[in-house]
């Protein structure tokens, strides 16, 4: 019995993801064991896009509102990100990434750059430039900032 094709592309997304979010795993837990991975999300998110409402922080992970705003407590608490009000309307608050969350966010970038490219590397020319265009292809459809224009470069 043949496949369907849409089948055979989610289930090989869902073995690279697994694989991904296991590199992801390693790396944070490596910089810091008690930073959850939706937590390194949330700081993601704001290190792509800077500054962001608890509300917007919210909608760009997908959670609930109460969800986020919990997120950020803990974030603030460890010194990871930082509440600041907005000077046009003083009611506003903002969160953004403290130095201490950017450098988070910038040593797990730069351990999944090492352990991702050991990984590629094992791979063809052919296979890589094939990698690289369905990755891409797949990123764009996700609505994912390109590498290059937020992450730190090793």
């Amino acid at each position: 019995m043949q496949r369907d094709p849409e089948d055979e592309v989610v289930d090989a997304v869902m073995s690279a993801s697994r694989a991904l979010l296991a590199v992801v795993a390693r790396s944070l837990a490596a910089v810091d064991e008690d930073v959850t991975l939706p937590q390194y999300r949330a700081l993601v998110v704001l290190a792509q896009h800077g500054p962001r409402r608890p509300v917007d922080l919210a909608e760009a992970l997908a959670v609930t509102p109460s969800t986020a705003t919990r997120m950020c407590d803990r974030l603030v608490a460890r010194e990871l990100a930082v509440r600041e009000r907005v000077a046009e309307d003083r009611r506003e608050v903002r969160v953004l990434l403290s130095d201490r969350g950017r450098d988070l966010v910038d040593e797990v970038t730069r351990r999944r750059r090492t352990e991702l490219a050991g990984l590629l590397g094992a791979l063809s020319a052919a296979q890589r430039s094939s990698v690289v265009q369905a990755l891409r292809t797949f990123a764009d459809a996700a609505g994912e900032v390109p590498e290059p224009d937020w992450a730190v470069v090793v």
